[in-house]
């Protein structure tokens, strides 16, 4: 008899994303709920600081790691509690950085992510 893996709804996404971003593991928030065709979206705004727009997941961790690159020192951050509407959820987040030649600074951010399938197939920041 052929057993079928429940999808999580977009709620369980939310909820697991909450838990994994509360710990700071944003790799395994890629690794466990993104979609191997995930797409990344910033404002046109980013690209002054060299990030840009992500197709799969492969280019998403890679645009992860350019910004790694970009930082001097963390010195904190916070994600909120998701807000799930239909297949849709986001949060607010932020950082207390300093980034290599540029200083400490502030950043904060909405963050809205779409779900299919079980999985996050796009996700998007406004700041």
């Amino acid at each position: 008899m052929p057993t079928t893996e429940a999808v999580m709804t977009t709620q369980d996404v939310a909820n697991r994303f909450n838990e994994l971003a509360q710990t700071g593991q944003w790799d395994k928030v890629q690794e466990e709920l993104y979609a191997d065709d995930a797409v990344s979206i910033e404002p046109e705004k980013a690209a002054a600081m060299g990030m840009t727009n992500a197709k799969g997941l492969d280019a998403i961790r890679k645009k992860g790691e350019a910004f790694n690159q970009m930082v001097e020192e963390m010195h904190g951050g916070y994600s909120t509690p998701p807000v799930v509407a239909g297949n849709h959820f986001s949060v607010a987040m932020g950082m207390d950085v300093t980034l290599k030649g540029a200083g400490r600074t502030k950043m904060d951010e909405i963050a809205v992510y779409e779900v299919k399938d079980g999985k996050i197939a796009k996700e998007q920041f406004f700041f």
